[in-house]
């Protein structure tokens, strides 16, 4: 970690609820996404293929934009 320019270190900045690890199931043609392919999962937003942690055996996703939850209202 490196401090910013106040002097503090900015993992203390973060939000602690930032990093939600969900698993699921998905379509299996989805395992040979490339880095940086994005999706839209149905009711959930869309999401980008992890360019680091994504493999074929492990698929990893990451939320880029949340869809907007209308059914509460």
């Amino acid at each position: 970690p490196q401090p910013d320019a106040g002097g503090r270190d900015f993992l203390a900045s973060l939000n602690p609820d930032s990093l939600r690890v969900v698993q699921a199931i998905v379509e299996p043609s989805l395992a040979q996404a490339q880095p940086d392919d994005r999706f839209q999962f149905e009711r959930h937003g869309y999401f980008v293929a992890d360019r680091v942690d994504h493999t074929p055996a492990k698929p990893v996703f990451n939320l880029s934009v949340g869809l907007k939850d209308t059914w509460a209202r």
